[in-house]
């Protein structure tokens, strides 16, 4: 990116006594005052150029040609006389109700929920992934931790048992579900 100098300032370019007071996107024209109150319009897409006078732009530029006891008019403005863009049909100013600070915070606020969102799961993986408490098991049926690959058909065919037997000694399991590392109780070996 080139580096700034005087000569990128107004006062250089334009004539004596020139001013720029304002911008229209929708056209994409600059306008100007001359020192002794006349309106001037710039070239489409030229921030510096020929210029012929006009009567009026769409805009609201401040100056001579404004009631300066209008308070809408005055919103919103700087001291070098631009004016906001946004007006309506009127010539009311509009707002938005957002301030730079909050567009700030607008842009960042996907990045955080994001990085929560995977918190989120890294806390879920690694507490899903602990062994829980191993349950009470009832008589002398031992705790087994569940391992990749168990069923309660294998389960029941290493212990001598019948499924029956394993679903009797562990209330509330399903064993379409067995998951790696859950705790369940083993009737005991035959």
């Amino acid at each position: 990116m080139g580096r700034w100098t005087q000569y990128d300032e107004d006062s250089y370019r334009l004539p004596e006594g020139m001013k720029r007071v304002g911008y229209d996107a929708d056209t994409g024209k600059y306008y100007y005052r001359d020192g002794g109150g006349s309106l001037w319009e710039g070239s489409e897409g030229a921030q510096y150029g020929e210029l012929k006078r006009v009567s009026h732009a769409p805009i609201p530029t401040g100056g001579a040609q404004e009631d300066p006891s209008d308070e809408e008019a005055d919103i919103g403005g700087r001291a070098d006389g631009y004016r906001p863009l946004a007006v309506d049909v009127d010539g009311s100013v509009r707002h938005t109700g957002t301030s730079r600070s909050d567009s700030a915070y607008r842009m960042i606020l996907p990045f955080f929920l994001i990085i929560a969102v995977m918190l989120l799961l890294v806390f879920r993986l690694v507490h899903s992934s602990t062994p829980s408490n191993p349950p009470e098991c009832p008589g002398s049926s031992e705790v087994y931790h569940v391992s990749r690959g168990d069923t309660c058909w294998d389960l029941a065919q290493a212990r001598g048992c019948s499924v029956d037997d394993i679903l009797t000694v562990n209330r509330d399991l399903s064993c379409e579900s067995l998951r790696p590392g859950q705790a369940i109780c083993l009737p005991p070996k035959a």
